[in-house]
């Protein structure tokens, strides 16, 4: 058997074998005490005040002025109170688009066809865009023809996420 000198040298012992000792994270060193001379554990080396340490003294300081009290919050302050003195919810903007309705065959459902205009990017003309949207119809009371008005709504069906909300014009019964 060949012993070497410094007795084993495996990975954890720190020998030839492991890993340097910058390698080895800051883990392993912040627990076990770096030791001087002697066997003793070594006193910490006090550094003069750097210009890095000012400056976030400095930021530390600036911080706590800039920062509002605590006691009166500003968003507490501002918001509206609903009834019960609840906050009140905020309400989204909700799209609103006026069309005519092109099928109303399905069961609680109508088709609406919004006509808007658009200008053509190459010729400067304004072309007619259509598009159809599935818009849910409670009591099935529109009929094809009809012009009506559509918001935006939570999705209700796999196509429907618009809600009719009102009549604009009856359909001419001929």
């Amino acid at each position: 058997m060949s012993e070497r000198k410094g007795g084993a040298s495996g990975p954890k012992s720190g020998g030839k074998g492991g890993k340097p000792e910058a390698a080895k994270g800051a883990s392993a060193k912040a627990s076990a005490p770096v030791k001087g001379a002697g066997g003793k554990p070594a006193a910490a080396k006090a550094e003069p005040k750097g210009s890095e340490q000012r400056a976030a003294e400095q930021k530390a300081a600036e911080q706590k002025v800039a920062e509002p009290k605590a006691s009166e919050p500003k968003a507490a302050a501002a918001a509206p109170e609903g009834p019960g003195g609840a906050p009140a919810v905020k309400k989204a903007f909700k799209r609103t688009l006026i069309g005519r309705v092109k099928s109303d065959k399905m069961d609680k459902t109508v088709v609406v066809e919004v006509v808007r205009s658009k200008m053509d990017p190459v010729y400067k003309k304004y072309v007619r865009v259509r598009k159809s949207y599935q818009a849910h119809d409670e009591e099935n009371a529109y009929k094809v023809g009809d012009r009506v008005e559509i918001i935006e709504h939570r999705p209700i069906s796999r196509f429907k996420r618009w809600k009719v909300i009102n009549l604009v014009e009856r359909a001419v019964q001929e």
